[in-house]
């Protein structure tokens, strides 16, 4: 009898002396397992360019007077753009034809379509045709310079409405781009009207706008 007692007196001490550390261990699992999923969530949800707050992209959602001329559905609708890169959603717009156009003579689709977290001023058809047509034949026929002009359309990082409200932005061409505005009315460079901005696609946020940019 006082052997089982004893027996049984041991049992306890061992369990007493084992559970705490099992329970610790699966307390640092978890502990582990909620970190690493801290720290996925906030890959895919932000990125060096882009802090996560909210007024993020997906949360705004598109906004401006032309975008009530996108498809409801189909590869041109936001829905259908968000699923592609920024040249291939932008070649799904009508409007946007004249810059894709010029997208292909300069050489740029792969460019466009494989960078990462970028934004692109896109000019509407209309706001090429603000351009004298000799001078536009003439910028499409100089690859070198059609490039710079294409290129200071785009920012190296997504950019939400609240970064626009009074931004000073580098492009790929190396020059600035300067922005100002509040809540659906922004301008570029003073001159430029976003008219349906906050566009997502795969790679890229789009802000439409009514006037080509042009590098110093």
């Amino acid at each position: 009898m006082n052997a089982l007692r004893l027996r049984r007196a041991a049992v306890a001490a061992a369990a007493a002396t084992v559970l705490p550390f099992a329970l610790a261990a699966c307390s640092d699992s978890g502990a582990d397992t909620k970190a690493e999923a801290g720290s996925e969530a906030s890959a895919s949800t932000g990125s060096a360019n882009t802090p996560s707050t909210g007024t993020d992209m997906a949360a705004d959602g598109p906004f401006g007077p032309a975008c009530a001329s996108v498809p409801k559905d189909g590869a041109g609708s936001f829905d259908g753009m968000a699923k592609d890169p920024v040249a291939t959603a932008a070649s799904n717009n009508p409007a946007l034809s004249t810059l894709v156009a010029a997208v292909k003579q300069a050489g740029l689709v792969d460019t466009l379509n494989n960078a990462k977290h970028i934004t692109v001023f896109a000019p509407t058809n209309d706001a090429f045709a603000k351009i004298p047509k000799a001078d536009l034949d003439k910028v499409l026929a100089d690859k070198e310079t059609l490039t710079k002009i294409l290129t200071y359309h785009v920012v190296g990082q997504k950019l939400t409405p609240k970064q626009l409200e009074n931004g000073s932005f580098t492009t790929l061409e190396t020059g600035k781009v300067t922005t100002k505005g509040s809540g659906e009315d922004y301008t570029v460079n003073a001159t430029s009207k976003v008219v349906c901005g906050n566009v997502p696609t795969a790679n890229a946020t789009v802000y439409i706008v009514d006037t080509v940019l042009m590098p110093k």
